[in-house]
């Protein structure tokens, strides 16, 4: 069971974002967490996480023209001479919600990674893994080369993700239905029953 403590501050539909966030944390062990979406000061989008009170910050642009194209670091690193470089893969963001769900499930990722006692550093390609795998199966999103054209998944999506944060796994997730209580622009506190 995770208590979740849930600001909207944008013009996206907060029913929405929590039952998505909601999804993508199904199953791991979080008692609890804090999730803040709210417009960026400029840049296009960012997000944080914070290990010690386990928050998550997303912020988007308000500027933000949608389709999106969202580059990520999906790609395997290549070799050139002396030299490794990493392909740019781009995912067509069809909205703002589809963007904070990539955004949520970087983090997320970041925080079971920390929960399962792994080394944080250098994690960057295998949360947007995580990410772009939630995207695809629930959004039917591609992912994409530099031409635009379709990436096979065994390309990008080649690493046991979840073996590497099992130990974030909820192994006690009730099966009992949420109930949470979601304003826009104001604070609200629910509970959040995670499903294996």
């Amino acid at each position: 069971m995770t208590n979740i403590n849930f600001l909207n501050t944008t013009h996206l539909c907060s029913d929405r974002l929590l039952a998505t966030f909601r999804k993508g944390a199904g199953g791991w062990a979080i008692r609890r967490l804090s999730i803040r979406v709210r417009y960026s000061r400029g840049a296009d989008f960012s997000g944080t996480c914070f290990y010690a009170d386990r928050r998550i910050h997303i912020n988007l642009g308000r500027h933000l023209v949608y389709p999106y194209a969202l580059g990520t670091n999906l790609a395997r690193a290549k070799v050139a001479g002396r030299k490794w470089y990493k392909p740019v893969y781009t995912m067509q963001m069809n909205d703002g919600e589809e963007l904070a769900a990539f955004i949520f499930m970087h983090e997320l990722y970041h925080l079971l990674v920390k929960k399962a006692k792994r080394n944080t550093r250098q994690k960057e390609s295998m949360c947007d893994r995580f990410a772009a795998r939630f995207l695809v199966d629930h959004y039917g999103s591609v992912v994409r080369d530099r031409c635009r054209a379709p990436i096979p998944r065994e390309e990008w999506d080649w690493q046991n993700l979840e073996g590497f944060v099992a130990a974030a796994r909820d192994r006690r997730a009730a099966r009992l239905p949420l109930r949470a209580t979601v304003r826009a622009g104001r604070e609200a506190y629910g509970q959040l029953m995670l499903f294996s």
